[in-house]
């Protein structure tokens, strides 16, 4: 049977892998277990926890120093704050894990005896019996810790603190625990309404360790087990594409070679090269179809604390800056994986598709409501007529602009947003939209690519715009905007037309006043600059 990109669950071994284990600094854990540490390991979702974890527990056992065991908490989630049910339900799953590591009803047996106690104390209890009663030290692995809400979250937390102490002859010696967020940063709500951080709750923490994304050369060998096992080849120039559409993000790298490969049928037939325009349309596909992954990154972004992260950086706003955004706050989006923090630069997001579907999303209702039709915007030879189509948004944006931007529910970037809705409308006829924004940047690029044949390989119209909001002096934000557009041209290279528009949000002024356009030469180029 061929292998396949896998984008559902822990890796198998007819799924192409990357070895899990060479994803962490395995000398560092091994040292952290030696030394008898309890530490964090997290990674947004679906970026190969599981996997790394169920690795490591093999690798344990075929070493055969210690007892190690896996066990999944996320179904004490429903019961929220019903201790007693939590607890039992993780010491029931335990004993069976138990059970089928060393193939003795002994966990078991033990499980019974730990009943009998308060479950405020029922896994201390547990854990305790099973590190006497085993031959070798225990390293446990809890999956999911932060499914765990509220008391029964706290109850865990402190009953594995309890007997860190008695490690490791009367507790397991080392304890893991894995979930997207790291334990220091939960903000645990009791039933009674006090609120306890995680890091009181677990203070015995050595260290946070965090789950990276593939690399570029990972992503490569990735997509050649696919080329050896059944010949298919991809063109060398896909993979700068790749790496920008996902950049690393284990399930967008599986789920894209799932789609160029297999998903879309034709490419079935192995003697067909994958080339860069195939990337774009399974890239297209896949923000299309919302799989699980997406529409889980699209409910977040109705949740305050990441509209507070996101929507400055949709809308390029000046007080867009880290300092004035809850540190708090930066910290659970970038956790959650949807925007990237590097040092000495801009806080943007993290990678090419989340970019085009976080605006797509929030604009999707005002998409489908909108009567444009692709049509009435193309020249002769299958181009955008872009001054065409820029004009009549501007009308459409005097007419609706209050309305319409009312309705968003990131309206600080409403502007932005509905002019992308309008192109989105325009561009789903046939072509595609690069966006790149990030906080700081005060503008927001769009490269909007509109292949003018249907054949792979044939002529594509490329057409630059830079959208900014206007503060301040008019010419020094033109003067400035046609340098950055400028660059963002020469950047991209082969353009047909530059573009800058300024949203003027000045309520004193007129629609006479605000809406305007005139070309200017920059630079070797000729830019048309938009006034809304």
């Amino acid at each position: 049977m061929e292998r396949f990109f896998n984008t559902a669950g822990p890796q198998t071994p007819d799924s192409y892998t990357i070895d899990p284990l060479s994803r962490i600094d395995l000398d560092d854990v091994l040292t952290l277990i030696r030394q008898q540490r309890y530490f964090v390991l997290h990674a947004p979702r679906q970026t190969g926890k599981t996997t790394c974890m169920l690795a490591l527990r093999d690798y344990l056992n075929r070493e055969d120093d210690y007892i190690a065991v896996y066990v999944n908490v996320e179904a004490g989630q429903a019961k929220r704050n019903d201790v007693d049910s939590v607890v039992r339900g993780i010491c029931d799953n335990l004993a069976e894990e138990f059970r089928g590591i060393i193939k003795s009803d002994l966990p078991l047996q033990l499980r019974d005896e730990a009943r009998q106690v308060d479950p405020s104390s029922m896994l201390s209890t547990y854990l305790r019996r099973l590190a006497e009663a085993l031959p070798k030290p225990i390293v446990l692995f809890i999956d999911e810790i932060d499914a765990l809400v509220g008391d029964s979250l706290v109850s865990v937390l402190r009953q594995i603190r309890a007997g860190y102490y008695n490690r490791p002859q009367s507790f397991p010696q080392s304890i893991i625990l894995f979930g997207v967020r790291d334990v220091r940063d939960y903000r645990i709500v009791l039933s009674n309404q006090d609120i306890v951080t995680g890091g009181s709750a677990f203070n015995i923490k050595a260290e946070s360790l965090r789950l990276g994304n593939f690399s570029r050369a990972e992503i490569h060998k990735l997509y050649m087990q696919h080329t050896h096992e059944t010949g298919q080849q991809f063109d060398e120039a896909c993979f700068p594409m790749i790496w920008s559409a996902t950049e690393g993000q284990p399930w967008l790298v599986n789920a894209l070679g799932r789609e160029v490969t297999w998903k879309m049928r034709e490419n079935r037939d192995r003697t067909i090269r994958i080339i860069p325009e195939m990337i774009d349309r399974a890239i297209e596909n896949i923000i299309y179809r919302r799989d699980t992954h997406i529409d889980i990154l699209i409910d977040k972004l109705n949740e305050p604390r990441v509209k507070r992260v996101i929507e400055p950086i949709l809308s390029n706003s000046e007080e867009a800056a880290e300092g004035l955004i809850p540190s708090g706050d930066i910290q659970y989006v970038t956790d959650m994986g949807l925007i990237q923090r590097e040092r000495g630069k801009n806080i943007r997001i993290a990678n090419g598709i989340y970019r085009e579907i976080i605006p797509r999303e929030l604009t999707w209702s005002t998409q489908e409501t909108l009567t444009q039709q692709p049509v009435w915007y193309l020249n002769t030879d299958n181009s955008i007529n872009m001054e065409k189509l820029l004009t009549d948004f501007q009308q459409f944006f005097r007419q609706n602009a209050d309305s319409w931007i009312g309705r968003f529910n990131y309206a600080e970037a409403g502007p932005q947003l509905l002019l992308q809705a309008f192109l989105q409308r325009v561009v789903n006829g046939g072509g595609y939209i690069d966006r790149e924004y990030g906080l700081g940047r005060k503008r927001t690029d769009l490269l909007i690519r509109k292949p003018l044949t249907d054949h792979y390989g044939g002529p594509v119209q490329r057409i630059v715009l830079e959208l900014k909001i206007k503060r301040g002096s008019l010419d020094k934000l033109i003067e400035q905007g046609l340098v950055q557009t400028a660059e963002y041209m020469d950047m991209v290279g082969s353009v047909d037309e530059g573009h800058l528009i300024i949203f003027d949000r000045t309520q004193e002024k007129t629609w006479e006043e605000r809406l305007w356009h005139r070309p200017y030469e920059h630079q070797g180029h000729t830019i048309m600059v938009w006034g809304m």
